[in-house]
């Protein structure tokens, strides 16, 4: 009883410390006013033109990618809002996200829910354009990021939104990214992210043999994590996770 207690206690640490590094929470933006709506309205424009045209694939592969990024950076800011008032707030805002969705360049959006999720299509798209490219790092991080995210409401051992096939590809794309960018800012998320999915890998096994190999996976991993970046306030969570490793 003690023990699931702590558990309990220390879950919940460690949900406050993802909460805090989540994409919706991680960067300071100011309001959306009337200018700064025309300003993201211009770019998604000038970014459209690109990738409708006949420029090269590295070229519309970085448009996709600045594209997918200002997009997140509006979502941000929306979803503070909703979080503070419930609703989108404010005429820019409403017409911005009007805006985007009339010009071919709508937020993404979740059935049955205000909040606006990541806006995964244009990294996918940037990174099939251009594998290897200068955004490529950055998109995949992103991809990574942004589905993880999403993927869950509390327990990112309790997924709401990922399938078996979906939590393989995001494994692949983990592994692929520390592998082609070991200098990579976000390595230490990345790193974190991939722990995660293999434990959720390890859970959802129905053989016994892929139990033990992700269970494996994870443990190396996650104490890996712990010896690299003693100062993250990730750890919080490792050792959390850690007791959930299946044996």
């Amino acid at each position: 009883m003690i023990r699931a207690r702590r558990s309990a206690i220390g879950w919940g640490r460690a949900l406050f410390a993802l909460a805090l590094l989540s994409g919706d929470w991680g960067h300071a933006h100011d309001l959306i006013t009337a200018e700064a709506a025309e300003r993201y309205l211009a770019q998604a424009q000038d970014n459209r033109r690109i990738i409708e045209s006949q420029a090269s694939a590295l070229q519309r592969a970085r448009a996709h990618y600045a594209l997918g990024s200002m997009l997140d950076e509006i979502r941000d800011l929306l979803n503070r809002d909703i979080a503070t008032h419930g609703k989108v707030q404010g005429l820019p805002s409403e017409y911005l996200v009007a805006a985007l969705a009339a010009n071919g360049s709508p937020l993404a959006t979740l059935p049955g829910s205000s909040h606006f999720p990541a806006n995964l299509e244009h990294y996918r798209e940037s990174l099939r354009l251009a594998p290897a490219g200068p955004s490529a790092g950055d998109a995949s991080l992103r991809l990574l990021q942004g589905f993880f995210y999403d993927s869950f409401t509390d327990d990112p051992l309790a997924p709401h939104a990922q399938t078996p096939a979906q939590l393989q590809q995001q494994i692949r794309l983990g592994e692929r990214f520390l592998q082609r960018y070991p200098s990579h800012a976000g390595r230490e998320e990345a790193e974190f992210i991939l722990s995660v999915h293999y434990l959720q890998a390890a859970r959802g096994a129905a053989e016994a043999g892929a139990r033990a190999r992700y269970a494996q996976r994870a443990r190396d991993a996650l104490l890996a994590f712990r010896e690299r970046y003693p100062d993250s306030m990730r750890v919080a969570a490792v050792d959390v996770l850690l007791e959930q490793v299946p044996e």
